[in-house]
């Protein structure tokens, strides 16, 4: 669910109208005009290294400038804003947040930044650039003398804080932070504005091996890397809370507003242990064990971090390996399912001595028989996983340092698949027949912590069915049946679209037809006295009236139902005796008027990317494929229209909010669709700059989204999300980019990881959270479904096995298990579909609308493929295979036998399992 932050002018156009003469930039917000506060000019110091050109403020030698060498028009912070920023209680890198105490002591806290004092400058050194005394502005009573020193090291820009014990008693510090104020505020920038001038933060929380990569929004290099210096591990990553909605004891907060424009700025952590004594508590598992660190009197101890730029996002990996810094990679990734083994390849100046899983026996890792050793020094180890739910991987090298890895375990994929179906259709199916609303039957968001179906909720959608929040669970319902459908599921399923989804919450006839509601629940009191629970807040926004809750204008809402009718539609195409209510041409007709009123009812946020808008695309195939070209033409102008509108624009991802990440996937398919291949690369380069590889579960492939916990979750604020729908979703443009360039192996991993992600929410009975919590005063999955479904919409269309022949790694398989026998590769599928594969040698993209594939054989000197298939079933009698070369220099294929008809080759299964075989021309 997303919102308008301020409002937005209505577009009374038809698609038809759609040109760039005609249609204002989407790419900037509607800014309200009010004079804004003049501040007087900050002085700042210039300085120079071989890699930076940077600006230290003149009163406290924090950083106000960090401009790499030979950029133009862009800062990593946010140096435009730094008068504003000026006065007490703002943040700054530089600055120092401290909390210790004394033998008996209570904990106390410190920060550099509350209560500005004046600074004593010290004299330099060989390298330095400046130093300071910056005790005085710590505040009071504090037992230690903190020195801060700016230095280019060889070149290499460090900032490096020297703490020393002055007291007569040993000094336990239990918080060690370090402010990392980066430029990602978008609030008052255009679209445009914002790619080029901000970027986002990922952190890699891997204690000594741990660092922070800062991209910019365009995707463009270079990126900032910052690394550790010895003794500064990244145990946390803590946000630095607004102090208008900090608690009131924390004094670790910063005045910049916290807002869907502006995530908030975090403090890399070294020591957390007086955070787990009292804030974090109640929390769950953080990514590491929290430490604190003692000084005897008299003793010192440094801390610090170095900065360096790496030339592009794809050359991180090869830069930290530059700087003799620790580097893991996963393959496939870091959500393992317990029938799949999986590879950790690690290059690291010194040699690993110690391996620990937590839990114990949760992670096994066996060095390869060849010493493990691959091309370019890489160590290559097998990961085998057993139990549940999130593990640590501690790894101890001789040089002592530790790194550690965060996994996710899970069930095998297709039983993690049938839990979300059966949960959502049993534990959610909700059937009132006095309910009002008309909601029944239905599939309610359901709360997990109260184990109950959701009837009520002031945000009216969370149990209207619809926009994100209550369409979730429906939504993984329908799209779970694609792949894996379960006969009384999807009877349920086709009961719901006929009864409750058209005519209610879809209008049924008249002008409108196909338009879509925001919402079928409603708040009325008059009309329902007595219906509404009076513990519920009911007097804020989001308690829609009838007629707000009946509004068709909300274009987000209509990829939802199309999903619903497009999967009845191949359901009832491609299988025996599964949909009985209707034909598949009235479910596909259904779908294809879901679109079009979309354009005709809903032309403003039509302009934008839709989330699932991926599923149009297939719509407007399947209209080709069934013959009716009418309403494939008529859908296909209108798409177009969208496209030759973003085409005309540089980076055309406008929605509801300043800032997203929610319509790239579709603007990349139909970009990629219609031929406009410079928009295309573009959109990709643009998703990799939100969307990171970091070897953690949660971060890994974790596109970046920070508000819709308002909109969908159980706990409501601002908060980086891991895996919320985001995650899952642009994975499926990354792999069709794969597709495209199989040599660029980082597309795959990122995508596979933001796919993977989107599995995790899944519990061990099948129900989907919104997302996981990522600020380490919870650390959990969010008790209630939310939009979860968007997220395993992306999952569930993009599940499939890989097949790639590495430089270094050698031969792996994403979503398969990979050996190989002399010329002879043969790949076992385990994805959650096992209905896609892609062997990327031969660019040789092999689908299955109907049918399942065992295994397949690749032959590496002939490059013939020979695929198993699973034996038919009641519902499943045939297989209906389509195959296409998707890189320029592939060679087309033939098959063997079956027949050709709808876009794809049909084939009749038998008892036993079926070969076919595929031959390159």
């Amino acid at each position: 669910m997303k919102r308008v932050t301020r409002p937005l002018p209505f577009l009374a156009l038809a698609l038809a109208a759609l040109t760039p003469a005609l249609v204002p930039t989407l790419t900037a917000r509607a800014q309200e005009e009010k004079p804004k506060p003049v501040y007087p000019p900050i002085a700042k110091t210039a300085m120079q290294t071989p890699t930076f050109d940077l600006a230290l403020r003149a009163d406290t030698q924090t950083l106000a400038s960090l401009v790499p060498k030979g950029v133009q028009g862009f800062d990593f912070v946010p140096a435009a804003r730094e008068a504003e920023r000026a006065a007490d209680g703002y943040v700054h890198i530089g600055d120092l947040h401290l909390r210790l105490r004394t033998p008996g002591g209570a904990w106390q806290d410190f920060s550099s930044a509350a209560h500005r004092r004046q600074i004593t400058a010290l004299r330099g050194g060989k390298g330095v650039l400046a130093a300071a005394d910056i005790t005085a502005s710590m505040g009071q009573g504090l037992p230690l003398r903190v020195e801060r020193r700016w230095l280019d090291d060889k070149g290499v820009l460090a900032m490096r804080f020297t703490l020393v014990n002055t007291s007569q008693q040993p000094v336990e510090i239990g918080v060690l932070g370090m402010p990392m104020v980066f430029d990602n505020i978008i609030q008052d920038r255009s679209l445009d504005q914002a790619h080029q001038q901000a970027s986002f933060v990922d952190p890699y929380i891997g204690r000594d091996a741990g660092y922070l990569q800062v991209t910019r929004l365009s995707g463009e290099g270079p990126a900032l890397l910052v690394l550790p210096e010895k003794g500064t591990p990244l145990e946390a990553y803590k946000p630095i809370f607004q102090k208008a909605w900090a608690r009131k004891d924390d004094h670790f907060t910063d005045n910049t507003p916290r807002s869907q424009v502006f995530e908030g700025f975090y403090d890399w952590t070294v020591a957390s242990k007086g955070f787990a004594e009292k804030e974090w508590a109640k929390a769950g598992r953080e990514w590491n064990a929290p430490t604190s660190l003692t000084l005897q009197p008299g003793e010192s101890r440094s801390v610090g971090m170095r900065f360096v730029t790496s030339p592009s996002i794809r050359a991180i990996e090869d830069t930290l390996a530059a700087y003799k810094r620790p580097v893991a990679v996963g393959i496939p990734g870091y959500v393992v399912p317990t029938d799949q083994t999986a590879s950790l390849f690690l290059k690291a100046p010194s040699k690993v001595t110690g391996i620990e899983s937590f839990p114990s026996g949760a992670l096994t890792l066996t060095p390869e028989k060849s010493a493990g050793k691959t091309a370019g020094g890489w160590v290559r180890y097998r990961v085998k996983a057993s139990g549940w739910g999130r593990a640590r991987l501690t790894l101890t090298y001789a040089d002592g340092q530790k790194q550690t890895v965060s996994y996710y375990i899970t069930k095998p994929l297709e039983q993690v698949v049938a839990d979300l179906g059966h949960f959502t259709t049993h534990q959610q199916w909700f059937e009132g027949k006095d309910d009002p609303f008309h909601r029944s039957p239905a599939i309610l968001s359901y709360d997990r912590e109260e184990n109950r179906i959701i009837t009520q909720d002031a945000r009216v959608w969370v149990a209207g069915m619809s926009d994100e929040g209550g369409a979730g669970s429906w939504v993984a319902a329908a799209i779970k049946q694609l792949d894996n459908p379960d006969p009384e599921e999807v009877a349920r399923l086709e009961t719901l679209v006929n009864t409750t989804v058209i005519g209610n919450l879809q209008v049924a006839e008249g002008e409108h037809q196909g338009a879509v509601k925001k919402s079928i629940f409603y708040y009325d009191p008059k009309e329902f006295p007595d219906y509404y629970d009076p513990k519920i807040n009911w007097k804020t926004w989001t308690s829609w009236s009838k007629k707000d809750a009946g509004d068709l204008g909300r274009s987000y809402n209509y990829p939802h139902v199309a999903i619903g009718e497009w999967v009845l539609y191949r359901l009832a195409r491609d299988n025996r005796g599964l949909v009985t209510q209707h034909d598949w041409k009235y479910y596909l007709t259904w779908a294809y008027r879901t679109t079009v009123a979309m354009m005709r009812d809903a032309p403003y946020y039509a302009e934008f990317g839709q989330m699932e808008g991926d599923v149009f695309l297939d719509i407007l195939k399947d209209l080709k494929h069934e013959g009716m070209s009418a309403e494939a033409s008529e859908m296909e102008a209108l798409m177009k229209a969208r496209a030759d509108h973003w085409r005309s624009m540089k980076y055309p991802f406008g929605s509801e909010m300043a800032w997203d990440s929610t319509g790239q996937p579709e603007v990349y398919a139909w970009m990629d669709y219609f031929g406009y291949k410079p928009q295309a690369d573009e959109t990709r380069e643009v998703i990799l700059g939100y969307d990171p590889t970091i070897p953690s579960w949660g971060y890994n492939g974790n596109a970046r989204r920070y508000w819709d916990f308002l909109y969908g979750g159980k706990v409501s604020r601002i908060e980086r999300q891991i895996h919320h729908y985001g995650s899952a979703l642009n994975a499926v443009p990354l792999f069709t980019a794969f597709r495209h360039d199989p040599a660029d192996f980082h597309l795959l991993r990122v995508a596979y990881g933001g796919m993977m992600g989107g599995i995790t929410n899944i519990d061990q009975q099948g129900f989907g959270s919104a997302a996981f919590h990522s600020y380490p005063d919870m650390m959990k999955w969010d008790a209630i479904t939310g939009d979860y479904g968007m997220g395993f919409y992306g999952h569930a269309i993009a599940s499939a096995t890989y097949l790639v022949d590495h430089p270094q790694f050698g031969w792996l398989g994403f979503g398969g298990d990979v050996a190989v026998k002399g010329a002879t590769v043969h790949v076992v599928p385990r994805d959650g579909a096992r209905r896609r594969l892609f062997i990327a040698p031969a660019g040789l993209w092999i689908t299955l609308e109907a049918g399942k594939i065992a295994a397949a054989d690749y032959d590496t000197k002939s490059g013939k493929v020979v695929l198993t298939l699973d034996p038919a079933s009641a519902i499943a009698p045939i297989a209906r295979i389509a195959f296409a070369t998707t890189t320029t220099d592939g060679r087309p294929y033939t098959i063997d036998t079956g027949t050709n008809e709808r876009g794809a080759t049909t084939i009749a299964l038998s008892a036993s399992p079926s070969h076919v075989t595929l031959t390159p021309r």
